[in-house]
């Protein structure tokens, strides 16, 4: 209807304007939001009775700290390493993304949420070491054709915005893969 689509309009040109003149700030509440909703969502698909606040909190933090500045920067960074009129700048844009944004975030991303929850240096590495791997493979086998499509059809202002929305469904993914080992931990250590 037209009476619910006016502020929607209205909403969503704040946004855009926004995220032309303060792109960082506008991409860290943005992550911060998505990285929030996206815990919450998790958890009560897990059938959660009461939230883990610090879960909460900890993707929150991580949202507003990495997740609008280092894809900002990446993003930006490899546009202009690939803004002349290559053959192949797409495939190389797709590349860059997949072999170096996506392990060194995913490393990042399991490291300090581990932190942020409050666990020590010592048990966010071992949740790296035990996650990181399966968890790329997954990244990878799932999410590059999404992440090609967006290199190849979406124009760069708009694909911070398609890649929030493909890394909302990401951090459920990874949140649940968090915690079943999480579990896993505390039952061994029950068993002790």
């Amino acid at each position: 209807s037209m009476v619910l689509s006016k502020p929607l309009y209205s909403l969503f040109g704040t946004y855009l304007e926004q995220l032309f003149n303060h792109p960082v700030r506008t991409k860290s509440i943005t992550a911060c939001v998505l990285a929030t909703s996206a815990n919450v969502t998790s958890q009560r698909l897990a059938g959660a009775k009461t939230l883990n606040q610090h879960s909460v909190f900890a993707y929150g933090l991580f949202g507003l700290i990495f997740g609008g500045s280092v894809p900002h920067y990446f993003y930006t960074t490899v546009e202009r390493l690939f803004n002349h009129d290559l053959r192949f700048r797409r495939f190389f844009l797709f590349l860059s993304e997949r072999l170096v944004y996506a392990p060194v975030y995913q490393a990042l991303s399991l490291f300090f949420l581990a932190l942020f929850e409050g666990k020590s240096p010592q048990t966010a590495l071992k949740n790296v070491e035990k996650l990181y791997w399966p968890l790329l493979k997954a990244n990878w086998q799932y999410l590059s054709l999404f992440v090609y499509l967006n290199f190849a059809y979406v124009p760069p202002m708009f694909r911070s915005i398609s890649m929030a929305i493909i890394s909302f469904i990401w951090v459920v993914y990874i949140a649940q893969k968090r915690r079943r080992f999480q579990d896993k931990l505390a039952a061994e250590k029950a068993n002790k």
